[in-house]
């Protein structure tokens, strides 16, 4: 059984984001999965800075649950808000390479 999971928030649309955080969260918070690797990519990384809800969900996996969600740092660079999501406790990596060796480490990727 595979109990490693990767959750991918791809989307600009503020209930597909949390819907992602609220499993990963769950996932962490009630050992439904042994491992939960959350990235931000695209939208959602603009999306994180404005929305309190969504910052709130993110706060809670850094700061109680002790996950590192990472960002995506090309993105971010682009668009100028790579010190704000930085600030907000996420990891702002490449995560193009991230996500293709959580994969090849057997975590089951989940889009939102």
């Amino acid at each position: 059984m595979n109990d490693k999971v990767l959750v991918i928030l791809s989307s600009g649309e503020r209930e597909k984001v949390i819907t992602g955080l609220m499993y990963a969260t769950n996932a962490l918070k009630y050992s439904w999965m042994e491992e939960v690797k959350v990235v931000l990519f695209g939208p959602s990384q603009q999306l994180s800075l404005k929305d309190k809800e969504i910052q709130g969900y993110l706060d809670e996996l850094v700061s109680e649950l002790g996950a590192s969600p990472a960002t995506c740092k090309y993105i971010a660079d682009q668009e100028g808000f790579s010190r704000e999501l930085a600030d907000m406790g996420l990891n702002v990596v490449y995560v193009g390479t991230l996500i293709s060796d959580a994969i090849k480490e057997g975590f089951v990727p989940l889009v939102f």
